[in-house]
């Protein structure tokens, strides 16, 4: 099952206040901070494989339960979607979460991992929260109140995109070579880094809050899912970015990632889909 089907444009203004669930989501992060740090670079940390062969620990799992349970006491009417456990729930605001993302860094002791969280409300990402507490670093933001991060001084700074308005000049991450490979964009691939000063494959969720950052102009992926991506949205959208499938279209579903600093956006596309 996946999230329900997101509208046209992730950009649509929302006619709430999102405070009270940004603070949740911050708080939820607190306490999935705390599980998943508690058995990192364990010697003794347990690990399986799912049915389609990607790694699974006790940490991922202990992590969700512990974001599941806070969520099911705060917001019992709201869904849940998560990557172990699945959907619960039929709402129109929908919890997404990845209990930890990169879990092949993870069990290695490798600290580039991260736990997502984002609410959607019919379908749109609005808040969004990207923990890396390996690192002591933390992304959040939603439709309104702007998008954050705690520097390494421990002040806390809004992000913005790059002005970057030149394809030359802009630096991007596009993962792996496998990804771009296995869905035949090899090609693209070429383009796309034959294009631009400086290219990089980063990683998991962190390129995505570099680009919030304004450290990088492009980020895009194949392969992901829902949980995967939902928390980048708000975050992005509200440094002025833009986010959309590999396609150019606003979708969760499509199981591909592109996001910009909004300025290069449709440079990006044309370049990526030349004949």
């Amino acid at each position: 099952m996946t999230s329900p089907a997101a509208p046209s444009r992730f950009a649509e203004p929302y006619d709430g206040d999102l405070t009270d669930d940004l603070e949740l989501a911050l708080r939820i992060a607190d306490a999935a901070d705390s599980a998943s740090m508690s058995r990192f670079d364990s010697e003794d940390l347990e690990v399986s494989k799912k049915a389609d062969a990607t790694h699974v620990t006790e940490a991922d799992l202990a992590t969700e339960r512990v974001i599941r349970d806070l969520i099911e006491a705060e917001r019992p009417s709201d869904g849940i979607f998560g990557e172990e456990f699945g959907v619960t729930g039929d709402s129109a605001r929908q919890w997404i979460i990845d209990p930890i993302d990169g879990t092949a860094n993870y069990l290695k002791g490798i600290p580039m991992w991260s736990t997502l969280i984002s609410l959607a409300i019919d379908g749109i990402p609005r808040v969004g929260i990207v923990s890396q507490p390996s690192i002591g670093r933390r992304w959040w933001g939603a439709t309104g109140l702007g998008s954050w991060t705690n520097t390494p001084s421990g002040s806390i700074r809004r992000l913005a995109v790059s002005a970057i308005n030149s394809l030359a000049e802009s630096s991007v991450s596009f993962q792996s070579i496998e990804q771009w490979r296995d869905a035949d964009e090899l090609p693209a691939l070429e383009r796309l880094t034959s294009a631009v000063w400086r290219d990089r494959g980063y990683g998991d969720a962190w390129p995505y809050m570099l680009l919030a950052e304004g450290r990088l102009e492009f980020v895009a992926e194949f392969g992901v899912k829902e949980y995967d991506i939902a928390s980048h949205v708000p975050i992005i959208l509200e440094a002025g970015g833009r986010f959309t499938s590999f396609t150019g279209n606003d979708s969760l579903s499509e199981r591909s990632s592109l996001a910009t600093n909004g300025v290069l956006h449709d440079d990006y596309l044309m370049l990526l889909h030349r004949s």
